[in-house]
């Protein structure tokens, strides 16, 4: 215990030094600050989600937005709102509450691929029989207002990403005709970089997984996500693919240019799979635009896929015709690679079938019957003649 004469000769600042050092409240001395967060998780973090905000910016009715968002959240990266000229352009019409949302349709489903249904394993969907889907984040940087998984966001639906992946992992190691893992959310990119680093470790150490794909969202919603070391991390895990979902010539800015350039460069092959919607991208003039957009940043585009049955979509959905005469609208007038596939998934679960390939087995009034790739057959409810 220091004597009241030798700490009266200490200086007033030294004296409080040794008063919050002997706090049992106070920090270890040497205690590491708490980490930095990178540019991309600042903006993950900052993302816009206040109806009223949204409106204020663009000068519109707050009602509508919020009365869509307590139904189905809204969430828009700060970037991709960025992308906005207008209210009511195709980046808006992408990301905004729309009141079309909660008009009622007796062909649309909480589930329309019946994923549900197909999971043997939490966070896991085995459909086909060499190739599964795993389920590894809850998180968007932007939610689409056309999402397939739609019920996530809006809390209606099991929860996506969460808690313990080891039932999922132990399942593919359990079935060896697995060869295929699909890496899906929410969007991957948005784990840290050492959390998706060790579930790609642990889909290579499973010996009959030969190929890993990740479908991401994140170069056209959050390119900065895309930083040198995730890219260096993605390198080590070929082969290895990434999926990407591009809608619209404006969404290939130079930042996601960028990002792009960084994942061709470390060797990943890049395809886009985009969604035809009415209102953002149903024209053979935006399509090829589009198409010939990520030929330039080294993607294949690979599907041009119908809008599927998701409730709360009906003002995105085109009849089923429109697509395939958009893409013969576009032969000879592009290069074939800047074609891609017109696909639909087929509602319930039957999976995807490409209608180049003629599965269309019968038609009844509006209600066209397709027999997918195990020979079953499933209704599809098309939209009435305009």
């Amino acid at each position: 215990m220091l004597s009241a004469r030798n700490y009266g000769k200490r200086p007033l600042r030294r004296r409080a030094a040794v008063l919050l050092s002997a706090s049992p409240m106070s920090p270890a001395p040497h205690a590491p600050p708490p980490p930095r967060r990178e540019r991309w998780q600042r903006e993950l973090a900052d993302a816009m989600t206040d109806p009223a905000e949204l409106a204020a910016r663009f000068g519109v009715d707050s009602a509508p937005l919020a009365r869509v968002a307590r139904v189905f959240p809204l969430k828009i990266s700060r970037y991709y709102l960025s992308l906005i000229e207008r209210p009511g352009d195709p980046i808006w019409r992408q990301c905004v509450p729309d009141p079309a949302e909660l008009a009622d349709s007796g062909d649309l489903m909480r589930d329309p691929l019946g994923e549900e249904g197909s999971s043997p394993a939490p966070n896991l969907v085995h459909r086909y029989p060499d190739h599964c889907l795993l389920l590894v984040s809850g998180t968007c940087a932007t939610h689409c207002r056309f999402c397939t998984r739609k019920r996530q966001f809006a809390g209606c639906g099991a929860a996506v990403g969460g808690g313990n992946l080891e039932p999922a992992f132990r399942y593919i190691a359990s079935h060896g005709e697995i060869r295929d893992v699909l890496v899906s959310g929410g969007d991957p990119l948005l784990l840290e970089d050492d959390e998706l680093d060790a579930i790609l470790r642990r889909l290579r150490a499973i010996p009959h997984v030969e190929i890993i794909r990740i479908g991401t969202r994140a170069p056209c919603t959050l390119p900065s996500r895309v930083t040198p070391r995730l890219a260096r991390m993605l390198h080590r895990h070929h082969p290895l693919y990434l999926n990407l979902h591009f809608n619209h010539p404006r969404e290939l800015t130079d930042a996601s240019r960028k990002a792009l350039a960084r994942l061709a460069d470390a060797g990943i092959p890049l395809s886009s799979q985009t969604v035809l919607l009415r209102g953002v991208n149903d024209s053979p003039e935006v399509l090829k635009e589009l198409f010939e957009g990520l030929l330039r940043s080294r993607i294949r585009p690979y599907y041009l896929f119908q809008c599927d049955l998701v409730f709360g979509t009906q003002h995105f959905r085109t009849r089923l015709s429109e697509g395939p005469a958009m893409l013969r609208a576009l032969r000879g007038h592009t290069s074939g690679m800047a074609i891609p596939h017109f696909g639909l998934d087929l509602p319930g679960g039957g999976g995807k079938v490409a209608l180049a390939e003629s599965p269309l087995a019968k038609r009844s009034g509006r209600t066209l019957v397709f027999r997918n790739f195990a020979g079953k057959l499933f209704d599809y409810p098309d939209l009435p003649p305009r």
